[in-house]
């Protein structure tokens, strides 16, 4: 699928390696024009959806906006080392090819960040892996790539996993 007329691609990764697959997908397939650029897109989510930072309300009429601000401090700063890795290692691939990419990092929740990510870059073409969970697993958790086949603009790669 070597074409020369790609301006923007966007290739979603997270920690896996159907991510990682689905970047040297892309490092080996794709052709972009000249002025063309490869994103590495990584979505990292909120400290309170990754953590669970907004406890319960203290029951009997406690306070109910409780947050412990080390703790927030702590988990956001796990979270930037393992954006670092993902993205170290998505690099790592990238140069091991001898292609320079832009790399991106976006908080929120992947599914919505990685369309709205896409349009604001006027992409082409967004290559994403996916892990093939199973239909249990997909109707309580969603699967990210199913949305963004449908709901964003351009052509989805899918590389899948096994």
């Amino acid at each position: 699928m070597a074409t020369g007329n790609l301006a923007s691609v966007v290739v979603a990764v997270d920690g896996s390696e159907e991510s990682m697959n689905a970047l040297r997908w892309a490092l080996d397939n794709l052709r972009l024009r000249p002025d063309g650029e490869l994103v590495v897109l990584h979505v990292q989510p909120p400290p309170n959806i990754a953590a669970g930072l907004n406890p319960a309300p203290i029951p009997f009429g406690g306070p109910s906006g409780l947050e412990v601000p080390a703790f927030t401090q702590a988990i956001e700063a796990h979270q930037r080392r393992i954006t670092q890795a993902i993205l170290e290692h998505a690099l790592k691939i990238c140069s091991a090819k001898n292609v320079e990419v832009k790399t991106e990092v976006i908080v929120g929740d992947p599914k919505e960040k990685i369309c709205e990510a896409t349009a604001n870059r006027n992409a082409d073409l967004l290559v994403m892996g996916c892990r093939a969970i199973g239909p249990l697993q997909r109707m309580f958790l969603g699967s990210v790539s199913n949305y963004c086949i449908n709901h964003v603009g351009c052509p989805v790669v899918v590389i899948k996993g096994t």
